[in-house]
């Protein structure tokens, strides 16, 4: 089988289907620091040390650059690359046969206009650059942060555009499926300014409709999968028609798979009636954390998302800690050895420590603490303190606290003998974030993990924030998996740097690209 992948990151979407037999037609990034990881990976592709050189990529080429060496395009802000049809610095060969197995660093937007202006490159795309089989699959995941439900969930916002570009370069290809991956925030309806509900997601399906593909739309977690992070996602498997009819005829009557397609083509039906006047209401999406769908899932192609064994945070991090490390689990082993095809590095890479001062430290211990009593109606006390609107602490909040141990200024962690000690240490760890938490050790990750500050480590004898590695783990990346470019980043660089802390947050965890790619390959062979 092959695949075009789009909007790739660092891979871990293509790692995983490689995995489960996809062979890379072509990629497509817009990042050039998300592009370092995955050529360093893919093809082998060291760019720091070619643009030091002063050499070239072999298999990494911009659509279009400010810049004609390699050294500048790396820290190069993606929203000023030019235009594709400007003449520009780009790398797009006379003969489009010399992309095949490319990755391809710029915006899909101008990808799309090359296409639009090169039917040649079109029908080599069609053709996975000439396979008996046709193009297989093109997939990804468009940057969600507009859907997110930490972002602005704007209806307007630029970014949620790129869906729809997703959908164009599927019209221009035609693959025989189109899987897009997304936040469950796109589930959730817009207001626009007169109140009216946009739903995301329905809308993108009857795009994919419209261009002549049966939407099966799943909301999923990767937790079920056998990942280490409790992370929603919404996925959205389009089947082109005349592929469609050919697995529909296999279908028993009444099986799971049939059930589970039967209101897709319904509605493909209505859209090729109605067009883009279909109003909202004609498709759900199936859920594989409600009982009401779980057995569909499990009886259906899909049942790869579903069997997988819980994975905590200590399974994976507890041979990563600096002090008392564990041996590596049976999932680390099984897991380095499922993705044992990547180059074998000597030594474990992304595992640089970062220094936490001693007042954070103590924090940390708090964090930890507040895990292990898992009760809100304390946190939230705790922190009118920590943010200096109170001055004490209720009775029962103390009797609950007085209990456990915290990181003293001397080093040690023992109990306080009173409240008002209590409070004081509070209010000498003052701080005004509330969205940093320790991990629990016997249970998945949360879902937001994309920034050194968004956890600290379970052990109390570890008070600090996860390293990359650690990171990297919990989202299911081999240890052999080398994540490249700046560690991280801040202030207005954010907007547009991919730093190696964020390659791993936007990743689709590899395991779970391993499932999606299982359960494709079900109705593609």
């Amino acid at each position: 089988m092959n695949h075009i992948e789009l909007f790739s990151g660092c891979g871990g979407l293509s790692l995983g289907l490689e995995q489960s037999g996809f062979e890379l037609t072509m990629a497509n990034e817009l990042s050039p620091m998300a592009a370092e990881s995955f050529a360093y990976n893919f093809f082998n592709e060291n760019l720091e040390e070619l643009a030091n050189n002063g050499e070239r990529a072999q298999h990494t080429l911009w659509l279009n650059s400010n810049f004609s060496e390699l050294k500048p395009r790396l820290r190069e802000n993606p929203f000023t690359f030019p235009a594709y049809h400007v003449d520009a610095n780009t790398d797009i060969p006379i003969n489009t046969l010399d992309l095949e197995g490319k990755l391809i660093v710029g915006s899909i937007v101008e990808l799309n206009r090359l296409l639009d202006s090169d039917e040649k490159l079109v029908t080599q795309l069609r053709t996975a650059f000439g396979s008996p089989r046709g193009l297989d699959l093109v997939s990804g995941g468009p940057p969600c942060q507009s859907f997110s439900m930490a972002g602005l969930r704007k209806r307007d916002c630029e970014k949620n555009t790129l869906p729809w570009e997703f959908a164009k370069f599927v019209q221009h290809t035609q693959p025989k499926i189109a899987m897009l991956e997304n936040v469950t925030g796109i589930l959730r309806a817009f207001k626009d300014s007169e109140g009216n509900s946009f739903h995301a997601w329905y809308e993108v399906a009857k795009v994919f409709a419209s261009i002549g593909y049966v939407p099966l739309c799943l909301h999923i977690n990767a937790r079920l999968a056998g990942i280490a992070q409790n992370r929603p996602r919404f996925i959205m498997m389009a089947v082109r028609h005349d592929h469609y009819e050919k697995i529909a005829q296999q279908f028993e009557a009444g099986c799971a798979d049939e059930q589970l397609f039967t209101p897709s083509l319904k509605f493909y039906e209505l859209v090729q009636e109605l067009g883009e006047s279909l109003p909202f209401g004609h498709l759900d999406y199936f859920d594989a954390t409600k009982p009401i769908h779980i057995k569909l899932f499990e009886e259906s192609f899909l049942s790869h998302l579903v069997n997988g064994d819980i994975v905590t945070v200590q399974d994976v991090l507890d041979d990563l800690k600096q002090n008392n490390p564990a041996e590596p689990s049976a999932f680390i082993n099984n897991l380095n050895t499922t993705f044992e095809a990547l180059p074998n590095r000597i030594s474990l890479l992304n595992h640089d420590f970062r220094r936490n001062g001693e007042v954070v430290q103590r924090r940390f211990r708090l964090y930890q603490v507040l895990q292990a009593i898992g009760l809100r109606s304390i946190t939230l006390e705790i922190f009118t303190v920590l943010k200096g609107n109170e001055t004490d602490l209720s009775d029962d909040v103390w009797s609950v606290c007085r209990e456990h141990k915290y990181l003293q200024v001397n080093g040690e962690l023992s109990a306080f003998s009173s409240k008002k000690l209590f409070v004081e240490y509070l209010q000498a760890h003052p701080t005004k974030k509330q969205t940093q938490k320790a991990l629990v050790a016997d249970a998945p990750a949360p879902a937001a993990l994309s920034i050194p500050d968004d956890a600290c480590h379970y052990d109390e004898h570890e008070l600090r924030v996860l390293t990359v590695r650690e990171m990297a783990r919990i989202q299911s990346f081999p240890d052999n998996f080398v994540f490249r470019s700046k560690v991280t980043t801040g202030g207005q660089m954010r907007k547009f740097e991919v730093p190696q802390y964020t390659q791993v947050g936007n990743a689709v965890p590899p395991l779970l690209g391993l499932r999606l790619g299982q359960c494709l390959s079900t109705i593609l062979l």
